[in-house]
């Protein structure tokens, strides 16, 4: 459980640094160069995610059950990840979707935490889901205050949503038919 503790510190709080520290950040970028900064961020993150998978995966070979969800409890929560990959996709491809949501990438966040905290209930479970969910709600509500970055993605256009929603069921029939397993471990069905 400390080292999924200690990957889940180091991965949220690299991308925490720009809520915490805008201008700390920004004279960071400025004395590094912005393709080091990204390449320490990028590093830094990815230890951190390492630190985290390997954490989770050692938790559950010794799981401490806090709550056990109910069958059709998991099902809904496999419909409520539907929406999840053309949320992400629509982060990169500008068009309604991401208007409407104007932060995809955090919606997406959230409701893959709140779908996995539904299914799942070890302490492991909660931890790792919890904390995203937190995190992800401490960065929408941080948005209003912050001057928004570009994010690098295709020119805006309606044929972009459709793009998202395709591709995104075709990712999601994907990861819930062998991906998951294949990443994760863990079978969906």
């Amino acid at each position: 459980m400390n080292l999924l503790l200690l990957g889940l510190l180091i991965f949220l709080a690299v991308h925490s640094i720009s809520i915490l520290a805008e201008t700390r950040r920004d004279r960071m970028v400025a004395n590094l160069g912005e393709m080091a900064w990204k390449g320490l961020y990028a590093v830094v993150a990815i230890v951190g995610f390492v630190l985290l998978v390997k954490g989770y995966a050692l938790a559950r070979q010794d799981p401490i059950v806090l709550y056990s969800s109910p069958t059709w409890l998991r099902h809904g929560a496999m419909l409520l990840l539907l929406p999840v990959f053309p949320i992400v996709l629509s982060a990169y491809l500008p068009g309604r979707i991401q208007s409407a949501l104007r932060h995809p990438m955090l919606v997406a966040t959230e409701i893959w935490a709140v779908a996995h905290l539904l299914a799942n209930g070890t302490l492991a479970d909660v931890a790792l889901f919890g904390s995203f969910l937190v995190w992800a709600a401490a960065v929408h509500r941080s948005m209003g205050r912050r001057t928004p970055r570009t994010i690098p993605g295709a020119p805006a256009s309606a044929a972009n949503d459709v793009i998202a929603v395709v591709v995104g069921i075709g990712l999601y029939v994907g990861f819930v038919g062998w991906l998951h397993i294949w990443l994760i471990g863990v079978p969906v069905l």
